[in-house]
């Protein structure tokens, strides 16, 4: 497992403790210290040192953290054959803007004219994952398996996109939301992303899939009002901006987490989920995963840069109450 000690990587290795297999966690040790104690630790920087993987045999790896080509081919050097059925987590990013709903693993991708970049921006992500994806099949050979989600969601979610929503529905009131409601919405529990993972290695499944849900009819606004429904108290009122006054107030994808913000690429998340679907993948209800966020940001505290500021919120509800008064 390279990297494993947070949120995605942790769910994967709880998976597979859980399905009976021996893991290996290759990590640097900054996160998840005192995790996984009965598991075998080798601590090294992926970019600078992968000596510590330079014995050793395994079924399957699974890389959730390679953002760069050179880093794939790097660990490709180190292993050679010993890495067995490589398993690499993509993005659904790595498509040029689709052209309609419910797009195909088979869509045209991304292209880069700086395959050698360094440094990561919202330009080149997806492209640069498609050259990761490219190097895998590449050097690990045609039984890969690439795994390409939305929005990765539930427990132990630390980029508090999703749990940001989540609480901030909870705490009720008026709740300022980015339009338009129209837009598509997927996302992935990452408990579910986890079992479907470890058991697509235990039938070495190769190939590309969607792992997202629900279908790739779900809207944002019905996303919105799903958690209302379920963790909402009674008052709570979603009150919609128009998408051109919140960008002109100066918001964007941190501020309002998972909105497209105005950015291209609308469709990006109404993917085609029937692959993985028919590949074992059997997501858990929204509800479900939604009512399990919330109790996990009551364990946790909610990090000052999380969505938007009370304040500022409230700042813009009552500008926007006076532009459009309720009846």
């Amino acid at each position: 497992m390279i990297g494993g000690t947070r949120f995605v990587g942790r769910h994967i290795v709880g998976a597979a403790l859980a399905a009976g297999h021996d893991v290996t966690l290759f990590h640097r040790g900054q996160t998840g210290l005192g995790l996984f104690p009965d598991v075998e630790h080798r601590l090294g920087d992926r970019t600078t040192d992968l000596s510590a993987l330079a014995t050793g045999t395994w079924d399957a790896t699974i890389d959730t953290c390679a953002y760069y080509p050179r880093q794939v081919t790097e660990l490709h050097d180190t292993l050679g054959d010993r890495g067995g059925q490589y398993v690499f987590i993509s993005s659904v990013s790595v498509y040029a803007d689709p052209s309609e709903a419910a797009y195909g693993e088979d869509s045209p991708l991304r292209e880069t004219d700086d395959p050698t970049a360094e440094e990561i921006t919202n330009d080149n992500y997806g492209a640069l994952k498609v050259l990761c994806e490219r190097a895998a099949v590449d050097r690990f050979g045609p039984g890969t398996l690439i795994v390409r989600p939305t929005y990765v969601v539930g427990p132990d979610d630390y980029t508090w996109r999703f749990p940001w929503w989540v609480a901030r529905i909870a705490a009720g009131g008026d709740v300022l939301v980015p339009g338009p409601a129209t837009d598509h919405a997927q996302v992935i529990d990452g408990r579910d992303l986890a079992a479907w993972i470890i058991e697509m290695i235990g039938r070495c499944v190769p190939g590309a899939f969607h792992a997202v849900a629900p279908s790739a009819s779900l809207t944002w606004g019905e996303l919105m009002e799903l958690i209302v429904d379920t963790v909402g108290p009674a008052g709570t009122t979603l009150v919609w901006a128009d998408e051109r006054w919140m960008l002109n107030e100066g918001m964007n994808g941190a501020l309002m987490p998972m909105w497209s913000g105005g950015d291209g690429g609308r469709l990006i998340s109404a993917a085609d989920p029937s692959a993985a679907f028919s590949a074992g993948l059997m997501p858990r209800s929204l509800a479900s995963t939604i009512r399990d966020t919330l109790a996990w940001t009551r364990t946790q505290e909610q990090p000052a840069t999380a969505g938007l500021p009370p304040e500022r919120e409230a700042d813009l509800l009552q500008r926007l109450s006076i532009q459009n008064p309720r009846p």
